[in-house]
């Protein structure tokens, strides 16, 4: 029975939590044996958020750390690597950070929210007041870590001089502890500066992190390796300044390319598992699609998310989970500078499921990002908004959108900045709606042709027709809902069926019906004569008489690219 099987973990990122209370894991354990033959001193892997980077990084923890209790592994790929297990099992003290929640308004409050993921961490080994390993003036510079101000201070008041030597200092102490080198994890290293550039502080952070990071993992003698997790690659601020120990694996490796994400076998296991088999091929197209190396990617996120509501109901479609946990802001603004260009023109195939030739610079500061459309496809590669598709050539990548719910992502901002454009225009809004009122057919179909002429179109080659026709009734509803005394309802139940848009007009005796049609081929002229024909069939005029209208005007409207033809029911 499906209520005796282990609970799926959604938003769990605590290891040792996840295992013991039988929530269900796909076994990334392999990932530690790859790190240590990797031999790296630093290892930065940068991967789009949501893809279980902090999971892993709680797991490398469990693993390394002294103290631990070796059971939680138990069953897993890990064990079978006898000699790796002997000598780095549990033999190592471990300090583990996460910096993201690093976001503050201002420099002073992201400075003392750093001082406290700093004080916080030095505060599990308290024990070192009392170690008989140190001496009186090193335990009074821990002292000065764990320091807790008074009320109303903030709540770790470190000196500049304190924080930025505080990873450092604490791996010292440590390894004169245990007698043994440090392994130090930072996760979602990147993200304060990202906060930082949007907040107005960015020099300010650089210059913060930088000298943290240049004592922890530069000059920090007591250090035996470190890990850090993050989206992007910053290093031209002089982050890791002369880190020649660094080693960075992007989505573009072949090392550890499935340690992050799923791969499409173990989702078909997860599906199996759950007896949600038949749900598979919806799965495969919103979710899967990311090329990590050579490594076929599904967004974990996304795949617990979408069983743990089939499990709850398993008719529940595919939903848009990505996007609903971050705001999306490279895919907005790129879709803001898109104008007729060549870049409109790509955005166009990319939705069609094609892809683009561009060259990637992974190096990219925050600054320089959002600097020029060309820096944004670099972005939108290395977050996770497109993907590799066939061989590169050097930096140049063959790009295209993942799946369906990236594909949703950007024609919600397609549609959202062709609202704004229409906003902007109301003479030509006022036209349409007049000529939808007088019955001018022609009329209609000649503006809405210009407004269609004027966005970036979605012509997906893979989708169903009934989603194809989805797009153009956003274009519809963007362009009627500045017609702010017209009553407008979408996909509304009446008669035998959900009619595509009902208008109760401000005119009491005038109501409007609006289905559309994607024209297969661009056969034009048998897209309207089948939405008509649905409009008659499904009786979706019923709505309308019952709410007292006398006059209803019928309008069969079909698409094809950036075509349309509008014929009125006589």
């Amino acid at each position: 029975m499906i209520s005796e099987k282990k609970m799926l973990p959604v938003g769990i990122e605590n290891f040792e939590q996840l295992i013991r209370e039988n929530f269900y894991f796909i076994d990334k354990t392999g990932m530690i044996a790859e790190l240590i033959r990797n031999r790296a001193k630093v290892n930065l892997f940068t991967r789009p958020r949501r893809f279980g980077k902090s999971l892993n990084m709680s797991m490398l923890r469990c693993f390394f750390e002294a103290g631990r209790d070796p059971s939680v592994f138990d069953g897993f790929a890990i064990l079978k690597e006898t000699e790796i297990c002997r000598e780095y099992m549990g033999k190592f003290p471990v300090i583990s950070i996460s910096l993201k929640d690093i976001s503050a308004d201002d420099y002073e409050g992201a400075r003392r929210m750093l001082a406290s993921v700093i004080g916080f961490e030095a505060l599990k080994y308290s024990f070192l007041l009392k170690s008989e390993r140190l001496e009186e003036r090193e335990k009074a510079a821990y002292a000065q870590l764990v320091h807790v101000g008074k009320p109303g201070e903030p709540q770790f008041p470190m000196s500049d001089d304190v924080m930025t030597n505080g990873l450092r200092l604490l791996s010292f102490l440590l390894e004169k502890h245990y007698g043994q080198k440090v392994i130090l994890l930072i996760d979602e290293y990147d993200v304060p500066l990202q906060k930082a550039f949007y907040g107005g502080y960015y020099d300010q952070m650089v210059r913060l992190v930088r000298s943290m990071f240049s004592q922890a993992l530069k000059t920090n003698d007591s250090l035996a390796f470190a890990v850090l997790t993050g989206c992007l690659r910053i290093s031209r601020e002089s982050i890791f300044t002369g880190m020649n120990n660094l080693c960075v694996m992007t989505v573009a490796d072949e090392e550890f390319s499935d340690c992050f994400g799923f791969t499409d076998r173990e989702v078909r296991e997860l599906l199996k598992y759950y007896e949600l088999d038949s749900h598979y091929e919806a799965m495969r197209a919103w979710y899967d699609g990311y090329c990590f190396g050579s490594s076929e990617i599904y967004c974990p996120w996304d795949v617990v998310s979408y069983v743990r509501r089939l499990l709850r109901n398993p008719k529940a479609k595919p939903e848009n989970f990505w996007a609903n946990s971050s705001g999306n802001d490279a895919v907005r603004e790129f879709v803001r500078r898109l104008d007729v260009s060549v870049t409109a023109r790509e955005l166009e195939r990319l939705t069609a499921g094609e892809t683009v030739q561009k060259e990637i610079r992974p190096e990219l500061t925050y600054r320089e990002m959002y600097s020029s459309v060309e820096n944004l496809w670099s972005l939108l590669y290395m977050t996770g908004y497109l993907t590799k598709r066939g061989v590169p050539e050097g930096r140049v990548v063959p790009l295209t959108i993942p799946n369906m719910e990236i594909r949703d992502i950007f024609k919600t901002q397609i549609l959202t900045l062709f609202k704004e454009q229409v906003s902007q225009d109301g003479a030509m809004v006022r036209e349409f709606c007049g000529a939808l009122k007088e019955g001018n057919a022609r009329k209609v179909e000649e503006l809405l042709g210009q407004y269609l002429r004027k966005t970036v179109s979605i012509r997906d080659t893979f989708v169903k027709q009934s989603l194809k026709e989805n797009f153009y009734h956003g274009i519809l509803l963007g362009i009627l809902s500045f017609k702010g005394n017209w009553y407008v309802t979408s996909n509304y139940e009446t008669g035998d069926g959900y009619g595509d848009i009902l208008i109760e007009t401000e005119d009491d005796g005038l109501g409007i019906i609006i289905e559309v049609k994607y024209a297969r081929d661009g056969d034009m002229e048998k897209g309207v004569q089948q939405a008509l024909k649905q409009i008659r069939d499904r009786r979706y005029d019923e709505k309308l008489y019952d709410d007292g209208i006398e006059k209803v005007k019928k309008y069969g409207i079909a698409c094809y690219k950036k075509r349309c033809r509008a014929v009125l029911e006589e």
